[in-house]
Formats: C-alpha cells, sequence, structure tokens
C-alpha cells in the first residue's frame, strides 16, 4: 500500500512538473491571461483583437540587457505598429516596479538620439501564472526569472513562432521583425529561403510548371525560375 501511495505521489508530481513547463506550439492557440500592467488590465491576447501580436519575456526589471531590449523595442514601436503589430512585455516583477523602470528608460538622455516613450504595456507576473502558462520558466533549479522568450501570435490568436534566448543574451529585434514580415509574406503557396529579407525573392513550394497549361506560358518564365532541381523562385516586385 506504501508502495501505491509513493507511486501516486511521484505520478502527481510529474503532472504537476509538466503542466508548469509546457510551452505552447507553434499552430496551437496561445493561452489566454488577465494580467495588471503599466497600461492598466490586460486581456491577452484578445484585447489586441485582430492584430499580430508579440509577447516578450524577461528575466527581471532593471538589469542591464532587460533595460537595453525594453529602450530598443521602444525605439522601434512605429516600426512593428506598421506592421500591425500589437507588442506586450512581461516580466516577474510588479507593477509598481515596472512602473519606475519604464520612467527610468524614458529618463535616459543618449546624445544624438531622442528619448523614448514607452507605449506599450508591461506585465506584472510576480505569481508567475504567465511564465509558466507559456513556459518562460525553465530553470531546474528552480530559479524565478523567466528566460528571454518570444512569441508571434497571428491575428487569429495562433502561435506562429517561439524564439528562446538565454538570460545573458540580449534579442535581435531587428531579426524578430525580419520574422514578423516573413510570417505576413508566407502563404499557401510561397516559402521564404535562407537569409531572405523583406523585398527579397520567395520560394515557391512546388514547381510552377507542374500545372500542364503553364508549361509553355512566357509570361510564366518571367515570374519564375529555379536553382537546381528543387527550389524554385517567384519573383517580387517592388
Amino acid at each position: 500500500m506504501k508502495k501505491v501511495s509513493l507511486l501516486v505521489i511521484a505520478v502527481l508530481c510529474t503532472i504537476m512538473v509538466m503542466s508548469q513547463k509546457k510551452i505552447p506550439l507553434i499552430g496551437e492557440k496561445a493561452p489566454s491571461f488577465t494580467a495588471n500592467t503599466t497600461n492598466g488590465i490586460l486581456n491577452f491576447p484578445e484585447d489586441f483583437g485582430k492584430n499580430w501580436k508579440i509577447l516578450f519575456s524577461h528575466p527581471r526589471d532593471f538589469t542591464p540587457v532587460c533595460t537595453s531590449e525594453v529602450l530598443q523595442l521602444a525605439r522601434m514601436q512605429d516600426e512593428f505598429d506598421e506592421l500591425g503589430v500589437k507588442v506586450a512585455v512581461i516580466s516577474v516583477d510588479d507593477n509598481s516596479t515596472h512602473k519606475l523602470w519604464k520612467k527610468s528608460i524614458e529618463d535616459i538622455n543618449q546624445e544624438g538620439i531622442d528619448p523614448v516613450k514607452i507605449e506599450f504595456p508591461i506585465l506584472d507576473d510576480r505569481k508567475h501564472v504567465v511564465s509558466k502558462k507559456y513556459g518562460m520558466l525553465q530553470d531546474r533549479s528552480g530559479n524565478s526569472k523567466a528566460v528571454r522568450g518570444v512569441f508571434i501570435i497571428n491575428p487569429d490568436n495562433i502561435v506562429q513562432a517561439i524564439i528562446y534566448y538565454p538570460m545573458q543574451v540580449g534579442r535581435n529585434f531587428y531579426e524578430i521583425k525580419r520574422a514578423v514580415v516573413a510570417l505576413q509574406t508566407v502563404n499557401n503557396h510561397t516559402l521564404t529561403p535562407a537569409n531572405w529579407n523583406p523585398g527579397d525573392d520567395v520560394l515557391l513550394r512546388a514547381s510552377p510548371y507542374l500545372d500542364p497549361n503553364l508549361k509553355d506560358s512566357v509570361e510564366i518564365r518571367k515570374q519564375y525560375y529555379n536553382i537546381g532541381p528543387i527550389m524554385w523562385y517567384k519573383r517580387v516586385t517592388n
């Protein structure tokens, strides 16, 4: 009986750990939550409507790497707005600390660069509710600091991309923007190749000449080309 009880306890503990560590997968619905933020209460992702969304996690407020990241994100707010992207930042500190941190970043006076105004919300996650839902606590030692997670979510609230960085390494926000543009560019017929940048030609999922009606089309020959037998490209008109 004692062995059975111990087995039950072990199974329950395993389930609890797995439930805390589960990471939403690409193609799954983004987990919903309600949190207090520097901009008031946020119901994520529903309050962002039919926009693209990005959820950024940060280990702590008032740390060098996190501060540099929030500063860079603030400088790129207009660029993400132009892409129809709403962003939210999450940290395991409380809202009062967030507001002090936000003000300290907005007060930065860097020579030759205008001070920033942080318009996106910074979420209070002191109880780790969101961090657990999104698998942001990954340190087996029990460290409560969240890793640097990036969740890119489409207008239908489906997770499209997940990027994780360790606490010691700052994110490249230009790469994150490139990933968003790539996701907005691809469709049922196209893909993006290695090192693709906005404006570059895109890959096709299959040769256009699989359709016998297009085999002798001069117009098709102008639009498409191949590199090797597998990679068929579609020219992008700028």
